[in-house]
């Protein structure tokens, strides 16, 4: 006789039960792109390639029990002698439902595992920006959103326990 399968089929907990992060939907906020120096800019540059700079940041507000609204903001630019060849901000949002996840773990989780889910896209919307600007596109790097989690909780300690002896 053969054993009957657990409820999800995996042996788990029952498919109610098992954490789950659903997005709900995903869309750009905001996106701008500025090509300031163009058509020059757009000329064969002599030398070496332009400096290019990006910064992540990542916000997060409730919106219900389990829905939360998880900003993702990409914000960079290129430069070549100091002289800007293209600039971008780009702030690319989802909302997420995160169903049965502990407590101790949802802060984590909608601040990694939601913008990891965003980041994809994000970075094809700017891609594509730079693409449309005249520039090869710009294909970001992975972010390590746990890094990014644990600067930011960093940060946050040392702002609360700033006195005397802080540095």
């Amino acid at each position: 006789m053969a054993d009957s399968p657990a409820p999800n089929g995996n042996g788990g907990a029952p498919q109610g039960e098992a954490p789950t992060i659903n997005a709900l939907a995903q869309y750009a906020k905001d996106l701008s792109f500025e090509n300031p120096n163009a058509p020059r800019s757009l000329q064969p540059q002599e030398g070496q390639g332009p400096q290019i700079n990006i910064q992540v940041n990542v916000n997060a507000q409730q919106l219900a029990a389990t829905d939360f609204e998880v900003e993702l903001t990409l914000e960079g630019d290129a430069k070549i002698n100091n002289e800007v060849l293209f600039a971008f901000d780009l702030k690319y949002a989802g909302i997420f439902r995160m169903l049965n996840i502990p407590q101790d773990q949802l802060h984590p989780a909608v601040m990694i595992e939601c913008p990891r889910l965003l980041f994809p896209f994000a970075r094809q919307i700017v891609a594509e920006a730079v693409r449309n600007g005249g520039f090869p596109p710009l294909y970001i790097d992975p972010i390590d959103f746990v890094g990014l989690y644990r600067q930011k909780a960093f940060e946050a300690q040392g702002a609360q326990g700033a006195g005397p002896l802080a540095s």
